[in-house]
């Protein structure tokens, strides 16, 4: 019929208008179709296990600002991918996701590798879901799908295809444009400007949004104009404000009765881009300061509605930080806020956690990259490792291992040019060390840093929490991380003193492909 096309070709038309030419994946039988006569201007990015496929897909998203493509295999395919997929959409990652189906003609025999209830297996960590009812709806389905995802709040959306479905006959699918930046409620915010400008002793808590919104350059600019303090909000999974800034105030911690401490004193706290607040122990008692009163911009409806207290906005973040700075200026001048103490320079007489950062951050090259996943080591990447430059930090919003690894080999590939440095536990990385193959094959400019301190030591440090003195389950001896390096491609050296490490550090930064730096830590203080 004059105007048809398969749905294969359709849909590779679509995609390449959205510029979605990279595909992650792990092919399987009911995907096969899809890839008959590949197109040379596409590129298929190959992970070893579906989890790594989707956290590499998610740094990818993140590193470009814009949405990325994953196929996966069918019921087991998702299945495996649902941890990343957890994280994606904490993320807030805009993911497209498609996964093959059984073909629609055996479906009610229930054949192997088919997904019963499809779009139900990713939920609740999608937007949106669909298996369309006839296979020429598929193109509609992937466009809906991608604006879904980039609508904000950012995050996966999922397609599920039926394997006869690739070559059938469609329309093709006319591009459109659709505005993804929602401006918050010119009222509310004009409000919130005015109480800004009186407030007597204001605070600003910055959370991943701002990152994401590209607002760096505005929250430096309206923490200037207010002298007022800057906070990362709890658990923030991106750097939003440089840490050496003046107005730097450092990082609160996920507890309820240590954010109201550390707030105490402020009339006004305005948090951006962030929930009030992510806790990660009970806690009681109000959620803010006596006497304070609490403003929050965010991009996400849903935190919004179960902020505990104050105005909240739903508003892009650089649309709302200007709004802010539009506002009036405060009356009488502020005072510049006493800096938090600076730490000391380590000798290198020990080879520990904080030594490593503090040398991490003398010596990795000024453009690069770090994505974290080194929970027992977090305190001193706060004191020893600062982030001065916007987009240069990555880390899990979810609190799920396994991210770290792959999603710097996303990072490598969606910011060419710059080094990324991967800072790994040694528990953390065990659940995605495959992605070190993926990181060899693509000649990646990665620098894996695994923390080797034996051991789940973050559990460790935890258990005093709930009175517990001894954990099963937390040591992990005889993992050799340089011979699981080399096994897969990736050129590997293991430090156990400081001199060693000051060694290591240049070389791998050095290096034109992947290096994996091993480096065993002493414990204590």
């Amino acid at each position: 019929m004059p105007g048809m096309t398969t749905v294969r070709e359709a849909v590779f038309a679509l995609l390449r208008d959205f510029g979605l030419n990279t595909i992650f994946g792990n092919p399987g039988s009911t995907e096969l179709p899809m890839y008959r006569d590949f197109p040379a201007d596409f590129r298929y990015v190959l992970g070893l296990q579906e989890s790594v496929v989707v956290a590499m897909a998610d740094g990818f998203a993140q590193a470009r600002g814009t949405a990325a493509l994953v196929n996966l295999h069918s019921a087991i395919g998702v299945g495996h991918a649902v941890g990343s997929l957890f994280t994606a959409y904490r993320n807030h990652s805009p993911l497209v996701i498609t996964a093959g189906q059984q073909a629609r003609s055996i479906l009610p025999f229930e054949p192997f590798l088919y997904s019963a209830e499809a779009t139900n297996l990713p939920r609740p960590y999608v937007k949106w879901g669909c298996e369309p009812a006839r296979a020429e709806d598929v193109p509609a389905a992937i466009a809906r799908a991608v604006f879904t995802a980039l609508q904000p709040p950012r995050g996966p959306t999922f397609v599920s295809i039926p394997v006869d479905d690739w070559d059938r006959p469609c329309t093709p699918t006319p591009m459109r444009e659709v505005s993804h930046r929602v401006a918050g409620d010119p009222v509310l915010l004009s409000r919130a400007a005015a109480m800004l400008g009186a407030a007597q002793r204001p605070v600003l808590v910055a959370g991943a949004s701002v990152a994401r919104d590209q607002a760096w350059d505005d929250l430096i600019a309206l923490a200037e104009r207010h002298t007022a303090p800057v906070w990362v909000s709890p658990l923030s999974s991106r750097n939003s404000f440089p840490e050496r800034h003046a107005l730097f105030a450092g990082f609160l911690p996920a507890d309820r009765e240590q954010i109201v401490a550390r707030l105490a004193g402020r009339d006004l706290i305005v948090v951006l881009g962030a929930p009030v607040f992510t806790y990660h122990v009970e806690g009681h008692g109000p959620h803010i300061p006596d006497g304070a009163a609490l403003v929050q911009l965010t991009d996400d409806p849903a935190a919004s509605a179960r902020a505990p207290a104050g105005l909240s906005i739903v508003t892009d973040l650089k649309l709302g930080i200007r709004a802010l700075l539009a506002g009036p200026a405060p009356a009488p001048a502020r005072a510049a806020p006493a800096l938090p103490p600076r730490t000391r320079a380590l000798p290198p007489d020990r080879l520990s956690d904080r030594y490593l950062l503090q040398q991490l951050a003398a010596l990795r090259p000024p453009d690069s990259i770090v994505v974290e996943e080194a929970p027992s080591s977090r305190g001193a990447m706060h004191d020893y490792l600062p982030m001065l430059e916007p987009d240069s930090f990555y880390t899990c919003a979810s609190g799920g291992l396994g991210h770290g690894l792959p999603a710097a080999v996303g990072i490598a590939l969606g910011r060419p040019g710059r080094r990324v440095i991967a800072l790994l536990g040694d528990g953390s990385a065990m659940y995605s060390i495959q992605g070190l193959w993926s990181a060899a094959e693509l000649a990646l400019p990665v620098t894996f840093v695994i923390v080797n301190n034996g051991g789940y030591r973050a559990l460790d440090e935890f258990a005093p929490h709930f009175g517990l003195t001894a954990l099963p389950g937390t040591l992990l001896p005889h993992l050799d991380f340089c011979a699981l390096a080399r096994a897969q491609g990736v050129e590997a050296v293991r430090a156990s003193r400081c001199a060693e490490l000051d060694a290591a550090l240049p070389m791998a930064f050095a290096a034109r492909g992947p290096v994996l730096v091993e480096v065993c830590v002493e414990q204590g203080k």
